[in-house]
């Protein structure tokens, strides 16, 4: 891994190389190369040229065969490329055989989205996570960073030369600069399990916007709650999940929370690096989970979405499937389809608001629940208290002796209150 890329001076000029085998179809190949333009688009770098390589099975010194890899080494050259980016992970090894052959730095996706991340941080725990998934990263790469060191400053076979200790030297100090981290970030989750404790209390029910990167969830955060969150046409614009007090339309009033953005191939360190962020889905009490109505790969970025919630364990909580962008003329020829595909998909427009009444009203009947009438004594006015935060209070009497209420409540609150239940 050579030097950081910098947006600020002169766009770099890469060179995108696809690697398809088997497993993948060409229409899952091209989807990816496109995806791969819109990731190095959204860092900065001009494109000088893409290709994509179907190979038949994998090569250890450069994931392909010599030949080819010689033939891309001369096409970096004359496209005057300044960096290759590759559309998978590479092994510390591949990527520095590829950079002793083209003498150019060598990225691939994981590398990439890192870089777009660390861009993309504007809060402490967003820094904290970006920093964590960058040791991550380079801490397997140290090795081949000494690897020649050993040789070049007099160390003997058998012995520990000056290369091998500056590697244990810098490898132990990753790994304690990762431990640091590690307990910074268990912090932060230890002060959002408290914040979430304390929302449970007061019986506000969280809904998370979930999906894929750049499908407008933050646009349609904004929609609902007129919150003032950056949204850009981008990919990866929010890092940092943002809450906003919603009041659903029969005055429920809940906490719309938006999520970073999921993608495919996502690096498992930037899961892991982001699991505290990534946990608000999965303890929610419903998903909005928004796709890109105009977006012809917007079935394969939904199943990616699924996949990713399962591994957070955030796939049983119950979810509404919204077809956003559904004003664009590019969402016609998708729109009818992604309805047949999705039952009971709402399809809007988030920066028109088209839709967008429909679904507040499906929000209310999944989060609201059925009406039902309780009858608390006086002295329980605490309880008549919750159910005016945790639902639609539609009618209430104070009798000589009772409380009485009829309100619209979920399943949650119903269960704490089942005891005053009247009929």
């Amino acid at each position: 891994m050579k030097e950081t890329l910098s947006t600020e001076e002169k766009a770099p000029r890469a060179f995108l190389i696809g690697i398809r085998d088997n497993k993948i179809s060409k229409k899952e190949a091209e989807s990816l190369g496109r995806e791969l333009l819109d990731l190095c688009g959204t860092l900065g770098l001009e494109i000088a040229g893409q290709e994509t390589v179907h190979i038949r099975e994998n090569h250890a010194q450069y994931g392909m065969g010599t030949g080819k890899a010689a033939e891309l080494s001369e096409k970096a050259i004359e496209l005057a490329a300044d960096c290759l980016v590759f559309d998978r992970d590479i092994s510390p090894s591949q990527q520095r055989n590829w950079e002793e052959l083209t003498g150019i730095s060598v990225i691939d996706r994981q590398e990439l989205i890192i870089q777009i991340f660390s861009g993309r941080a504007r809060t402490r725990e967003a820094d904290l996570q970006v920093s964590l998934a960058e040791l991550y990263y380079s801490l397997p790469r140290l090795q081949h960073k000494y690897i020649d060191l050993n040789r070049q400053r007099g160390g003997r076979y058998g012995t520990k030369g000056s290369g091998e200790t500056r590697l244990e030297t810098d490898r132990r100090l990753v790994e304690q600069r990762i431990h640091r981290l590690e307990e910074e970030l268990e912090t932060v989750r230890r002060q959002r399990d408290t914040q979430r404790k304390q929302r449970q209390k007061q019986g506000m029910q969280v809904c998370a916007i979930v999906g894929y990167t750049n499908a407008g969830k933050s646009t349609l955060l904004n929609a609902l709650t007129g919150a003032e969150v950056l949204a850009e046409d981008k990919l990866f614009a929010t890092l940092d999940s943002t809450s906003r007090r919603l009041l659903l339309p029969g005055g429920l009033p809940i906490l719309l929370v938006d999520t970073v953005g999921f993608i495919r191939r996502l690096p498992h360190n930037l899961v892991n690096a982001f699991r505290s962020t990534l946990e608000e889905a999965s303890l929610s009490d419903l998903l909005i989970h928004v796709l890109d109505a105009s977006d012809p790969d917007a079935p394969a970025y939904y199943d990616t979405t699924l996949q990713v919630l399962r591994e957070l364990g955030a796939d049983k909580v119950p979810m509404l499937t919204v077809l956003n962008k559904a004003d664009r003329p590019e969402a016609s020829a998708y729109i009818e389809d992604l309805k047949t595909r999705y039952e009971g998909a709402i399809p809007l427009s988030a920066s028109t608001g088209e839709g967008l009444s429909d679904l507040l009203a499906r929000m209310e009947s999944l989060l609201a629940g059925a009406v039902q009438s309780f009858r608390f004594p006086h002295a329980r006015s605490d309880l008549a208290a919750m159910l005016h935060r945790s639902g639609t209070v539609l009618s209430e009497k104070y009798e000589d002796e009772f409380i009485e209420m009829d309100a619209r409540v979920d399943e949650r609150t119903a269960g704490k209150l089942k005891e005053f239940v009247v009929g």
